[in-house]
């Protein structure tokens, strides 16, 4: 058995110390995750790379024992995971720009706010990846671990259990979904 084999079986049976030292063993392909993420979208949140590791595994800490079995299925799920907190960041920053609550009075300016454009995109894809989920939840596994992840096909393909041919497909499904839902 190798040794993250074991730290995911301990870390399944509850042992407080194996989550820690898997996102250890983890934490290099944890950041690798986070960079491809941030990359699509670099300065939309305060986050950085570590932030965004170490914000998702806080969120991971707070989840509970995990029942995952091996790495593609621990980097799918963080990979989940981040794309949550980054559109709770989005979400936070535009509650924030508009007052996060505050009494609005109206005014009669010419001068419009600055919204960024990806922004409206982020929570368009993340609308439409949760329309996706209602019809077939694997293909919105395969765009987070894929677009998301950055993960390739055999790596997703192992971590659901099915061909690569498969993940092909899903994939080509997915991304036909996402545009005519975002378009």
């Amino acid at each position: 058995m190798t040794t993250l084999s074991v730290l995911f079986d301990a870390a399944r049976n509850g042992e407080p110390e194996a989550f820690d030292r898997l996102f250890a063993e983890l934490y290099g392909d944890l950041r690798q995750l986070a960079r491809t993420k941030l990359r699509r979208q670099p300065d939309l949140t305060l986050l950085d790379t570590i932030g965004l590791v170490h914000e998702s595994y806080l969120r991971l800490l707070k989840s509970g024992a995990l029942p995952l079995e091996h790495k593609g299925q621990f980097l799918a799920y963080a990979a989940r995971v981040m794309r949550s907190v980054i559109v709770d960041a989005v979400r936070e920053r535009r509650t924030a720009r508009r007052g996060d609550g505050a009494v609005h009075l109206p005014l009669d300016t010419s001068i419009p706010l600055p919204v960024d454009p990806r922004e409206s995109e982020i929570l368009s894809v993340h609308a439409a990846l949760e329309k996706l989920a209602e019809v077939e939840a694997r293909l919105v596994n395969v765009v987070e671990m894929r677009y998301f992840g950055g993960l390739n096909e055999a790596e997703i393909a192992d971590a659901l259990g099915v061909s690569p041919r498969t993940v092909a497909r899903d994939w080509e499904k997915a991304r036909l979904f996402l545009a005519e839902s975002v378009a």
